[in-house]
């Protein structure tokens, strides 16, 4: 999928007209039928089916409807389990871009991305008691990278007792190995299933507290692709599996050189040392000579965050790049803006330049999580800063890890809120 783009000067950027701001609403059964049989042909592609669990005790709806995040195809999921019940989806704001009475018509609403937004709060109230639809969230915000979840934002159970209505989950099984987001929208021959549960029913959201729901919350989120593949023995022998491996594992666990690995076919390499790994058709790793260090890759992953969260703790983390700049004022076009230069330190983040007109910094206690993303609608790896006012989508021009700044941001907004609370 790819987004329009248009290159104007950054003071025509920022004077453009913000969006109006307008309340979701209940898609026709016409949109509904559209989306549905829309996906119908990836999904019969992947041969998907779906079981369900307690969904007698879920009534009539409207519902909040959670979903783990793995690829696109997990909004047609969705449209299959779903019909013909009625309901808005919450949506990246970039998703708006160039077609945006589309996605209002089959019922999206937009949001920012890692930016405290109230109106989204009492959008979901609306839809809930005004246009009596459910809502559809992920409230991950970002697909996986590792195929583990990633972390959610706190106090959510507070979120459940205002709106009052039952909580419904789908989880899906197989979504995240068939199209992995490091491998370059390469689609792999993997089914793909789904389960759909009553999580939380009314009755039990008003008895449980806030604690216990978040608990609730956070145990359902917690999965690892990369392990059912292997526990389950599911095949993905396509030979570009490890195509881009280098998104995720950008650090060698031989000889600690960032920057150096390169995933590409069955192989990932690290051109500093040599060492090489051939990930098999059960998504391990596999030394070609000498030790595995981590045969599964979350488990590098989280060597790397605790790579990541040692520099911060000695004060050696730094992001410092040139980049290509794009800002999203409203939803014509992304409009590209021109060159700066992004640096992340312990302070947070601060982007400068467009010749000078550009000077944005952002604090560590902004948001619990962080913006990046491979391949982003086709354009390159991404890394996206901002607030209400504006966001700024930034292509580094060299070869930086934007995991790595994920990891960074999600580790440092953890030292920071503790610093504080310890105040």
């Amino acid at each position: 999928m790819k987004i329009k783009t248009k290159q104007v000067p950054y003071e025509v950027a920022v004077a453009a007209e913000k969006p109006q701001h307008l309340r979701p609403k209940k898609p026709s059964m016409l949109f509904r039928a559209l989306v549905r049989v829309a996906a119908s042909f990836d999904l019969h592609a992947v041969k998907f089916s779906y079981t369900q669990s307690r969904m007698d005790e879920a009534g009539d709806g409207p519902y909040l409807i959670f979903m783990n995040h793995s690829s696109f195809v997990d909004l047609e999921i969705a449209s299959k389990i779903l019909f013909p019940k009625p309901y808005v989806i919450v949506t990246t704001c970039d998703g708006f871009v160039g077609k945006e009475g589309f996605m209002r018509k089959i019922g999206c609403f937009p949001t920012q991305k890692f930016v405290p937004d109230i109106t989204l709060i009492s959008d979901i109230r609306y839809a809930l008691q005004k246009e009596k639809t459910s809502v559809l969230m992920y409230p991950e915000a970002s697909y996986t990278f590792d195929g583990c979840a990633t972390p959610l934002p706190r106090k959510l159970g507070v979120l459940l007792k205002k709106l009052d209505v039952p909580v419904l989950m789908i989880k899906t099984d197989g979504a995240f190995l068939r199209d992995p987001l490091y491998n370059g929208l390469q689609k792999r021959n993997v089914k793909v299933s789904a389960h759909l549960t009553c999580l939380l029913t009314q009755a039990e959201i008003q008895e449980k507290s806030v604690a216990e729901l978040d608990k609730i919350l956070d145990d359902t989120f917690t999965f690892d692709n990369f392990a059912r593949q292997y526990e389950t023995k599911t095949v993905v022998d396509e030979p570009f599996r490890a195509d881009g491996l280098e998104r995720i594992l950008y650090r060698c666990a031989h000889c600690n050189t960032e920057g150096k690995t390169e995933g590409k076919g069955t192989a990932l390499t690290c051109h500093a040392c040599g060492k090489t790994y051939e990930m098999d058709e059960y998504g391990r790793l596999h030394a070609t000579a000498g030790e595995t260090e981590f045969p599964h890759i979350p488990d590098w992953y989280r060597w790397e965050r605790d790579c990541v969260r040692q520099e911060l703790e000695n004060g050696t983390y730094k992001l410092d790049t040139a980049v290509d700049i794009a800002i999203l004022s409203d939803y014509k076009a992304l409009y590209q803006v021109g060159e700066g230069r992004l640096l992340h330190t312990t302070d947070g983040f601060h982007l400068t330049g467009c010749d000078g007109k550009l000077d944005y910094t952002q604090s560590p206690l902004h948001s619990y999580g962080l913006y990046a993303d491979y391949y982003w609608y086709e354009l390159g790896d991404m890394i996206c800063i901002g607030d209400k006012a504006r966001q700024y989508y930034c292509f580094p021009k060299e070869n930086v890890p934007v995991a790595k700044a994920r990891l960074a941001a999600e580790e440092l907004y953890k030292r920071k809120k503790k610093e504080k609370k310890a105040k």
